[in-house]
């Protein structure tokens, strides 16, 4: 896998970064994510909504930074488990178990 981090050292959200962060998002993020699909409920026009959106992402960047600083070689190692298997989990749950150890999404 190439790196995953950029030239500034944020991580990149690819897939397997994002299916390997999911449990955590789902945990840290749910107030961002709840409002944002609230506003998409009760109003069609996606103009509304940019801001809830925008809330959604800036929590999710953070807590990619978050988890890349905190547990870096267990994020890495199941992000790459992750893309190396094509983001099955249950072919990675030594990874994630690792990960969860090191960084708790509960």
């Amino acid at each position: 896998m190439a790196s995953a981090v950029d030239a500034v050292g944020d991580p990149i959200p690819t897939s397997a970064v994002l299916m390997a962060s999911a449990k955590h998002i789902a945990t840290k993020c749910k107030g961002e994510n709840v409002a944002f699909l609230k506003c998409k409920k009760d109003d069609p026009n996606p103009e509304k909504c940019l801001d809830k959106g925008h809330q959604v992402t800036r929590c999710v960047f953070g807590l990619l930074k978050e988890l890349h600083q905190r547990c870096t070689k267990e994020m890495d190692a199941y992000a790459g488990c992750m893309y190396y298997h094509t983001n099955e989990f249950e072919l990675c749950r030594k990874e994630e178990k690792e990960l969860k150890k090191a960084c708790p999404w509960e």
